[in-house]
């Protein structure tokens, strides 16, 4: 399990648009998961949302794809 909160991931800080303009609060996500627990050694994923069939897919350069 990782150690990161939505305040201290590494995608949250730098240059976000609240530190820009202070007097936007910006809200943390409601959770943070890895992408390790989510595609258990696996390159896709299917999620299914609002009764469609979504595919998040890894790519050879470590990105991650959302296809309907």
């Amino acid at each position: 399990m990782n150690s990161y909160t939505p305040f201290n991931h590494p995608s949250f800080r730098g240059s976000s648009p609240a530190e820009a303009r202070p007097e936007i609060v910006q809200r943390p996500p409601a959770r943070v998961v890895t992408s390790d627990s989510l595609f258990r050694g696996t390159t896709e994923i299917g999620i299914e949302h609002h009764g469609a069939l979504y595919r998040l897919k890894i790519t050879r350069q470590g990105k991650l794809i959302l296809n309907k």
